[in-house]
């Protein structure tokens, strides 16, 4: 689990392909203080495992279903990449709850500026992810805990601060850039349990409306 607080800047140092099988050999000095071989490390959002630990940087394996369905098939080498480790369970909770599990990739329509904030315009690549991107709801960019400031259509638009696109690789990102997007978790599981409402053995209940509000006391 983690909370998309990016704590350090990685830079892919190398990269061995077989097919869609990857291995990312990746530069960094913050999070290698205190990681293990075995450790989960979010990369650009991706939950992966840490295989080889190094002085400098360590190594990833990126599974073929990885590489289909998020952004690092696109890395180069010298590439920026987003790093966070796994929360401590006695740590502060800065962003919101990330599994590091991306939905879709996101097609990056536009950017634009208003006073000291940078928007982004997304488009998300499934159309049937919508329900979770809500205005001001949570959602993760290539690993960055970001609100959603506005929903139009077919697309939805983050509002970035100074610090938070000079601390990550946001700062890289243009027209046409392709980022990783995971929904917030606690939405997806709301909306699966609601839409199991109704489904098991001898149960009448069709889900929330006006009628099973009234009957449960919501007046």
């Amino acid at each position: 689990m983690f909370t998309g607080l990016v704590e350090e800047i990685g830079v892919l140092d190398g990269i061995t392909r077989q097919g869609e099988a990857l291995v990312l050999s990746i530069k960094a000095s913050v999070i290698m203080d205190d990681i293990r071989i075995g450790d989960s490390i979010a990369v650009n959002g991706v939950c992966l495992t840490a295989t080889r630990i190094g002085s400098s940087g360590f190594s990833v394996d990126v599974t073929p279903q990885t590489y289909r369905h998020s952004n690092l098939a696109l890395l180069k080498p010298g590439s920026q990449i987003n790093l966070e480790r796994a929360m401590k369970a006695n740590g502060r909770f800065g962003g919101h709850l990330v599994q590091g599990h991306v939905d879709m990739t996101g097609t990056v329509r536009r950017l634009s500026k208003e006073r000291n904030a940078v928007l982004i315009d997304i488009a998300p690549d499934k159309t049937e992810m919508s329900a979770y991107i809500i205005p001001q709801g949570s959602v993760t960019v290539d690993g960055v805990s970001l609100t959603i400031a506005q929903v139009d259509g077919d697309s939805f638009r983050v509002s970035i601060i100074p610090h938070t696109l000079g601390e990550t690789g946001l700062s890289g990102i243009k027209a046409g850039s392709i980022v990783n997007i995971e929904c917030d978790i606690i939405g997806k599981y709301v909306h699966a349990l609601l839409g199991q409402r109704g489904t098991g053995s001898g149960s009448s209940s069709k889900g929330i409306d006006l009628e099973m509000l009234a009957a449960n006391g919501f007046n």
